[in-house]
């Protein structure tokens, strides 16, 4: 049985499977933030509101000047996304017919809109998924007759960061082979600031960096994201843009979600996910799972017995828990699932079923 793709989406995912719907499901196929958005959205609503009668700032104001305080670099490197699946939209329009590297396991937004754009695409597969050490000798040969690298880091679905070293590397050979790369750091919020290659787009031309505000923030509702990159390749893309393609709700909130008033916020994000996810690999190995060694908000795991991936997935269905199956995902085939951390309460009723399977299937 092949399964549906389903990213946030659950309920479509039990209508296509034809499993009755559980009167309380909890989806852990989902990876935001499990706190939700930070409270001033919801305190100071109503002042938000006024903003509907009125235009928004055509350069997207004041976020844009928001995330050059907040990276400490000029507004001439960045472009501003209808979040970040439009900037990967704008990067594929970009590099139209040209030739890109993909790494996998990965996003499938970057393959989907590269090959809109008859970008020649040429696979990389990572075989080490629990450690996610790149294979740097094949990304390098390949990169001497391409146009564009794209990697997530951290990995999604593997939550596993590659090493500063491995990139810096990567980097390097971008030069030489004059290969732009691309760095997704939709889940970097999750892990230090300091893992971004931000400050590195000053003199490597080469980078670009993707950010999501959706994922710390919880905000996907009003899509907003943003590029970094050299003046010269952010002022290509910009031209790309469609017009008003920022409203003003979401370029007000995300500029406050950037302010330091939100710091604590993300401080105890960061902490609330590392607790959990420690906690959930502590208990997926001790159930004989293989774990990736995941440094932000979610985890992939495989099963001791990777040919009840599907019954266990269909179980966990049925018991109301939605976890992301990896059917779509190159590399990993349907043997891994990603679980996204939620609050103790739902982690607890995650564990419990998973334990109640185990037991009952202890013997396959």
């Amino acid at each position: 049985m092949s399964l549906p793709n389903h990213g946030a989406n659950p309920y479509r995912l039990y209508t296509q499977l034809g499993i009755q719907l559980p009167a309380d499901i909890l989806d852990f196929s989902e990876n935001v933030n499990p706190a939700g958005a930070p409270d001033f959205i919801k305190n100071d609503w109503k002042d938000y509101l006024q903003l509907l009668q009125h235009y928004p700032d055509p350069e997207g104001e004041p976020f844009l000047s928001a995330v050059a305080k907040y990276h400490d670099i000029s507004t001439e490197n960045i472009v501003l996304g209808n979040g970040a699946a439009e900037i990967f939209s704008l990067l594929a329009t970009y590099f139209r017919g040209n030739n890109a590297i993909i790494l996998h396991p990965t996003f499938s937004e970057y393959e989907a809109t590269l090959r809109e754009n008859d970008v020649e695409i040429q696979r990389v597969v990572c075989e080490d998924i629990v450690n996610w050490k790149l294979p740097l000798d094949e990304l390098q040969q390949a990169m001497q007759n391409a146009d564009v690298l794209y990697l997530c880091t951290p990995n999604n679905p593997t939550g596993v960061l590659p090493s500063k070293e491995e990139l810096k590397q990567l980097i390097e050979s971008a030069k030489e082979s004059n290969c732009s790369i691309v760095l997704d750091e939709a889940f970097i919020d999750f892990v230090d600031e300091s893992a971004s290659f931000i400050k590195s787009v000053k003199e490597n031309h080469q980078v670009i960096i993707v950010r999501s505000m959706t994922k710390m923030y919880a905000i996907a509702g009003i899509r907003l994201g943003y590029m970094v990159a050299a003046p010269e390749v952010a002022s290509a893309i910009r031209k790309l843009t469609p017009h008003w393609h920022i409203n003003g709700i979401a370029a007000v909130i995300g500029a406050r979600c950037l302010s330091k008033e939100v710091d604590a916020f993300r401080q105890k994000a960061c902490d609330y996910a590392g607790q959990m996810r420690t906690r959930f690999q502590v208990f997926l190995r001790q159930n004989h799972c293989l774990v990736t060694n995941s440094v932000t908000n979610y985890v992939s795991f495989q099963l001791p017995n990777t040919e009840q991936s599907q019954n266990f997935f269909t179980y966990m269905l049925e018991k109301g828990m939605v976890l992301r199956h990896t059917e779509n995902f190159i590399g990993m085939e349907g043997a891994w699932f990603r679980v996204g951390m939620k609050a103790p309460e739902a982690m607890n009723r995650l564990e419990e079923e998973m334990m109640h399977w185990f037991q009952a299937n202890s013997s396959l």
